[in-house]
């Protein structure tokens, strides 16, 4: 796994860790990686995890279904970010979502039960990586009441412009890139997708942006991130 050893440099879980460290670390926590395919379920909605697990290639939708089919988009991976965690911890349950690759994807995967529990080397890291694991954990808190601020908007419009905000200053830049379709937009939005796709069609007319794909220029009331 020394390929991707970059990615776990920039990977929060091991923060303030060494290279010799992270090598050690992967030992000690049993990794192992494994490829999917896009559209292939990594996880599966009533899953039990005991891994913490690492996007090292591609992305991954985190989604549900209802009993009839409709797909709602809960949140996206990207490449080095870290998911799985919520669940793999002691008495978290069964899995409340669906893991799907959204591309062809790899993944590493952690024992977190030993990532936990002090192993016999009395490896110094475990303690910095659990301190790093409780700090990724607020991060994802903070990550789902952004989504409920989105959500909680009341037209597809208000919607859009709070999201496309919240990238933009993300990335710190007007000129933005998004990891959603259209339809995968809309699912994460909640929203209708031909009444979005109308919607920016105005928006456009108005001046307040350009998109083309999952590219996105935003203009006017957003000058301040250009």
């Amino acid at each position: 796994m020394e390929e991707y050893l970059d990615i776990f440099r920039k990977n929060f879980l091991f923060s303030g860790l060494s290279d010799e460290e992270i090598s050690r670390m992967l030992v000690c926590t049993d990794a192992r990686e494994k490829s999917y395919a896009s559209g292939e379920y990594v996880l599966r909605r009533g899953d039990t995890v005991s891994e913490i697990s690492i996007l090292a290639e591609g992305r991954l939708h985190i989604q549900r279904e209802d009993y009839w089919g409709n797909r709602s988009i809960v949140s996206d991976v990207r490449i080095g970010e870290v998911f799985g965690e919520s669940y793999a911890l002691p008495e978290s349950g069964v899995l409340m979502n669906d893991v799907v690759a959204a591309e062809n994807s790899i993944v590493i995967s952690l024992d977190c039960h030993r990532l936990l529990s002090p192993c016999s080397s009395s490896c110094p890291f475990h303690s910095r990586a659990i301190m790093n694991l409780i700090s990724i954990l607020a991060g994802k808190n903070r990550m789902l009441v952004r989504k409920i601020g989105h959500l909680s908007e009341r037209t597809t419009r208000e919607k859009l412009i709070s999201y496309l905000s919240d990238e933009a200053l993300r990335q710190k830049s007007g000129s933005i890139d998004i990891p959603f379709s259209r339809q995968q937009l809309a699912d994460y939005l909640a929203v209708d997708r031909s009444a979005m796709s109308k919607e920016l069609g105005k928006m456009r007319d108005e001046r307040l942006l350009e998109t083309h794909k999952n590219h996105f220029e935003l203009f006017s009331v957003f000058q301040e991130f250009s």
